[in-house]
């Protein structure tokens, strides 16, 4: 991905500056309220349930609505119902279950299993006497995908059934987010501070991009590799060679040494690599194909061992960038009928010379003989290519995770899909397999949140046991008098960038069986920015807000906040004096004191609310007479 809008070139940043320990503070450009993220994957779509009776309105269970209910046609004791979550979830640690009468006694128990087979008790309410709607319990218990509610008995009369079950996800402590910032080199001149105020004693970290970033709780930082840097209009040679071999390797150490995970990305050309441009590197435009792949096989295994030989072994590698339509683009590009960059088009009796990895999605589908071979003879050409690639990586770091990094545009996820099981198998025959499969992410282009939940829980529970990452994505802070950005809801706001972020943070984390890796954020400082030039300072640079997404995502304590109470009408409920809280490092469950407000007490039900050391807690009080 590339902006649309030129940015400056300046002078290198000193990457190797010695690294500064500030004191963390609070972030001043703009307001942003983080929460912890927490999805309730009872409401996803991939959920499901089975009940021993009654499974006509079984889907009830599940359908954010108290209102209604599943309802068992048998009402003896041990009626059930199990919730499928659609894979196992690690990070499960609260679940909540709402009966259908007010004034009735539920005496139950709730069970986790891995296999629909072996199951634990996680909640054990069978001895309950007190009438109540349910209950939100925590839970510290890995590997859960099926929940199962055992009705042991109630109240006579009670109705038998569950309005609702819900299921917290919350963030794993394996989930790694961070950026794309290959501009970290040419900041020179601009002070990135989270406090940038020449008065204070203490300005906050900076005064690097890099030295920002880490303070802010970002955990991996991906960079570009181009292999000889070239004006993407004139084809020229560039000097500084930004995002070249040396100044990334520069950078590498940088971002290794403020405790960063580093992520290379080879666009495998010498300007911009995206689904609209995939042009060969110049020293390699005229080279045969087995040329190219030998010639590709030595770029990538010596690049990643001299990182690794410098102490910068890369934790993930991409193959390529964005590769949707293939890549290292030759003779094939007439038929593709691509004409950037302009240099490509313009001297394209070098770069178009010898046939390259470009794929022919013209011919996807169609039934002339001769233009199916032609598809298949694209896609084996890029297959070999990659395969390549991903060998070099290999036999240069053994350690290193491989990525294919790919796209799904709005309404295209068949073509997303028919890449992969074309490709993959192409991989498998070749002796090679990647590690991640990721995609990039930006909503005017790619779709809804809910539609990237489409696309991932496509991928995770078709092309086998490969883990998912949103390589790119970003959301705008300000612009176009707040309104969303298209397909999306989230105001162009420092909290909507926070809230927007969060949501892909969100997807990543809720794929099922925990094969989502993380996500990172595509230049943060200069595309869509998470950064503000300070008023009144030129040449600083202070974080919006919202970059505290990246340290106060995770949540460190989780809080029992809602309780059901039953009252007499015209009688003060019994509130309690305690609710239970996870601290989710030790996975330690105690109590912790609420002090309540007083009650407005209105109608057959209302709400009071509490406060505790972490946090409020609403009591939902139902009034019976």
């Amino acid at each position: 991905m590339r902006p649309t809008h030129l940015l400056r070139s300046v002078t290198a940043l000193v990457v190797l500056a010695a690294i500064t320990s500030p004191q963390p503070a609070a972030g001043i450009g703009g307001t942003a309220t983080i929460n912890p993220i927490a999805s309730d994957i009872a409401a996803k779509f991939w959920s499901s349930v089975q009940v021993s009776s009654g499974s006509d309105t079984a889907a009830l269970a599940k359908d954010q609505d108290e209102a209604t209910a599943w309802i068992a046609d048998d009402h003896r004791p041990g009626q059930w119902l199990t919730l499928d979550l659609g894979g196992r979830y690690d990070a499960i640690r609260k679940v909540e279950v709402v009966f259908p009468d007010a004034g009735s006694t539920y005496r139950y128990v709730v069970e986790a299993s891995a296999d629909n087979s072996h199951w634990a008790t996680i909640a054990d309410h069978s001895r309950s006497t007190v009438a109540a709607r349910g209950a939100a319990d925590l839970v510290h218990r890995e590997g859960i995908r099926y929940l199962r509610v055992r009705i042991i008995g109630t109240s006579p009369g009670a109705t038998v059934g569950i309005s609702e079950i819900r299921a917290f996800n919350y963030l794993r402590d394996d989930l790694v987010n961070g950026a794309d910032m290959s501009y970290a080199d040419q900041h020179q001149g601009q002070n990135f501070y989270v406090n940038p105020n020449p008065s204070m004693d203490d300005m906050g970290a900076g005064p690097g991009l890099l030295d920002v970033a880490a303070d802010r709780g970002m955990q991996f930082t991906r960079l570009r590799v181009w292999n000889e840097p070239r004006d993407e209009s004139s084809g020229l040679p560039t000097s500084p060679a930004y995002q070249g071999p040396d100044r990334t390797a520069a950078v590498a150490k940088a971002v290794v040494a403020r405790g960063m995970k580093l992520g290379i990305d080879f666009h495998y050309a010498d300007s911009w690599a995206d689904p609209g441009k995939q042009p060969k590197p110049r020293a390699w435009a005229q080279l045969t194909f087995p040329e190219l792949q030998r010639a590709m096989y030595e770029f990538t295994y010596d690049y990643v061992r001299r990182l690794a030989r410098q102490g910068t072994r890369p934790d993930k590698v991409a193959v390529g960038n964005e590769v949707i339509n293939g890549f290292l683009y030759g003779s094939e590009a007439a038929e593709i009928g691509t004409t950037n960059p302009p240099y490509f088009d313009r001297d394209k009796d070098i770069y178009q010379s010898q046939p390259g990895g470009g794929l022919l999605w013209k011919y996807w589908k169609s039934t002339v003989p001769e233009e199916q071979v032609k598809y298949d003879q694209a896609w084996d050409r890029f297959a070999s290519l990659m395969a390549t690639g991903i060998s070099a990586v290999r036999k240069a770091s053994p350690s290193t995770k491989v990525e294919i990094h790919a796209i799904v545009d709005k309404d295209r996820l068949d073509k997303t899909m028919e890449f992969w099981q074309q490709l993959l198998p192409r991989l498998k025959a070749r002796g090679v397999d990647p590690d991640v499969l990721a995609l990039s992410y930006y909503p005017e282009w790619h779709g809804s949140p809910d539609e990237l939940d489409l696309y991932l829980h496509t991928m995770a529970t078709t092309l086998g046991n490969y883990r998912l990452e949103i390589a790119e994505t970003s959301y705008p802070a300000s612009g176009e008098g707040g309104a969303p950005m298209p397909n999306s809801t989230f105001p162009r706001t420092v909290q909507g960038q926070a809230d927007a972020l969060q949501r892909v943070i969100q997807a990543a984390n809720d794929i099922v069986d925990n094969k989502g890796l993380g996500m990172l954020v595509w230049e943060p400082a200069d595309w869509q920015s998470m950064f503000r030039a300070v008023p009144g300072m030129p040449g600083y640079f202070e974080p919006y807000a919202s970059i505290d997404i990246f340290a106060k995502s995770a949540a460190k304590n989780i809080l029992q906040d809602k309780v059901y109470l039953t009252a007499k009408a015209g009688r003060a409920p019994r509130l309690p004096h305690n609710v239970t809280v996870l601290r989710v490092k030790d996975k330690v469950v105690r109590a912790t004191p609420v002090k309540w407000s007083q009650a407005d007490a209105q109608g057959t039900r209302y709400s009071i609310t509490g406060q505790t050391a972490y946090g409020p807690v609403t009591a939902i009080v139902d009034v019976v007479n």
